[in-house]
């Protein structure tokens, strides 16, 4: 029986997305000189990323326009005006330096990849991102060529949570569902929808939030190449 192939998310699973987004917003933010910064930038920001992300995944807004959407929310509360689309690209675009500068990847991977590779288990890396952006920061990762190939929604015409992303993947990397483990932060985009697909899962719960009953997860992917051995059943 072939061995299961590991299929990675990218974004808080590999790159330490909310760490680079920490550093970046302390950068960008000194550049900008806002009057103002709420108590819980951070947690601003990251709301505005999960209420806007959607309609990019669903097609009802471009990538660019749900950067603006966001930007939309954050702005007013750093006392800055909100620009028309030109300006807040602009705006954007200063975030999104200080963003690319801040990429880091969790301290596990590199130990997680060379464990999965001596137990001879193959991965790639499904990811909602846009192909450029996400290739980039496996590059600026040092992941290039490690890790498999890489899917992206972009590059599939769908996203997570629609479970049809991870046929589609298993289609591209020649391998039954039932062959793939999918592994990654997000339990409903990671996990629950990978099984929908028919697919085994592990959810990374670095921060402590799996469901109740969720039996395969772990806080770290050191270990993983056990953890995938022992999935279980879809």
């Amino acid at each position: 029986m072939a061995h299961p192939l590991v299929l990675l998310d990218l974004d808080g699973t590999l790159l330490d997305h909310r760490g680079s987004v920490e550093r970046a917003l302390r950068a960008w933010t000194a550049r900008l000189a806002p009057p103002r910064t709420p108590v819980d930038l951070l947690g601003a920001w990251l709301a505005a990323e999960r209420r806007h992300l959607p309609a990019w995944r669903d097609g009802t807004a471009s990538f660019a326009e749900q950067r603006r959407r966001r930007l939309r929310d954050v702005l007013p509360l750093l006392g800055l005006p909100v620009g028309d689309d030109d300006a807040l690209d602009a705006v954007f675009a200063g975030y999104l330096e200080a963003y690319e500068a801040a990429w880091r990847a969790f301290d596990d991977v590199g130990d997680a990849l060379a464990e999965l590779a001596g137990a001879g288990l193959a991965t790639a890396v499904l990811t909602n991102g846009v192909e450029e952006q996400q290739r980039a920061k496996l590059a600026r990762l040092g992941l290039s060529g490690r890790v498999g190939p890489l899917l992206t929604a972009e590059s599939l015409g769908v996203a997570k949570p629609d479970p049809r992303v991870f046929t589609l993947a298993c289609e591209r990397l020649g391998r039954p569902p039932a062959q793939v483990v999918s592994v990654g932060d997000d339990h409903a985009l990671d996990v629950v929808a990978a099984r929908a697909a028919g697919l085994r899962a592990v959810h990374l719960d670095r921060l402590g939030e799996s469901p109740s009953g969720e039996r395969a997860r772990t806080t770290t992917l050191r270990g993983l190449a056990a953890l995938v051995r022992d999935a279980g059943p879809v």
